[in-house]
């Protein structure tokens, strides 16, 4: 039994993100995927919809699953996605959850500032792209700070997705999410808004919050996020050995 990993990338970036995560669990021989969503990295051409993105996570689980269980690993609007997906009316065959920088519900207030912030930067001459070169130059490590960039932004998505991400019902889907579960939260990010509330409706979920850190927690502190992989995967080993021992047990 070896467990495999799917990845699923935030808004705007792509599966180039998790490049430092990938070469780990390649070092490791842990099998993984990283997706494109609908309107991103080597999709950009396609629109974005919910359906078609939780197709796509569902596919890449499905097809992980038939070699082992599968930890889904979401950030950001992937980790909002993994949640929705996980904790949906179908029980998909996902055995753990790394959900990070997601502690906040796509709606109201919040989302309306964020949407109105995206739409101003956007109108920049050049739609934003110094200014975020210069966030990533005081953030990121050198290493690391070219892959949110390596599969291209997906600059004309993302108040689309935006706007679709707010239909979703996450307070029923994590309440129902019956897996081991980790929020992994930046210290200084900015979608912590609603994390007592995510604890609330999955009591049994760990959180974890890296110090020093903001919302790009993946790149930032990327041993850290491994670490944290190292956590679920031994987990899910855990679970899987105790549930073989106690059919080998049963007459």
């Amino acid at each position: 039994m070896t467990v495999q990993i799917v990845l699923v990338h935030g808004i705007r970036t792509s599966a180039t993100m998790w490049r430092s995560q990938l070469a780990f669990l390649d070092a490791a021989g842990i099998p993984a995927t990283a997706v494109d969503l609908p309107g991103h990295g080597t999709r950009v051409q396609e629109d974005f919809t919910l359906h078609e993105a939780l197709h796509t996570i569902d596919a890449a689980v499905r097809d992980a699953a038939t070699r082992g269980p599968v930890l889904l690993v979401g950030h950001s609007m992937g980790g909002l996605l993994t949640l929705a997906y996980t904790g949906g009316a179908q029980t998909p065959p996902v055995a753990g959850l790394i959900a990070a920088s997601c502690t906040s519900l796509p709606r109201g207030t919040g989302l309306a500032a964020y949407r109105v912030i995206a739409r101003a930067v956007d109108r920049l001459p050049d739609r934003g792209m110094w200014l975020t070169e210069r966030i990533l130059e005081a953030t990121i490590p050198e290493d690391t700070r070219a892959d949110f960039a390596a599969g291209g932004y997906a600059l004309d998505t993302q108040d689309t997705a935006l706007r679709n991400l707010a239909t979703l019902d996450l307070a029923t889907a994590v309440a129902r999410i019956d897996v081991p579960l980790w929020f992994v939260n930046g210290q200084y990010d900015q979608l912590r808004l609603n994390e007592a509330l995510f604890r609330r409706l999955a009591p049994r979920a760990e959180l974890i919050v890296v110090p020093r850190t903001t919302h790009l927690v993946t790149a930032m502190r990327p041993d850290v996020f491994n670490a944290v992989l190292r956590l679920g995967i031994a987990t899910i080993e855990a679970d899987a050995t105790l549930s073989d021992q106690a059919d080998a047990r049963e007459p």
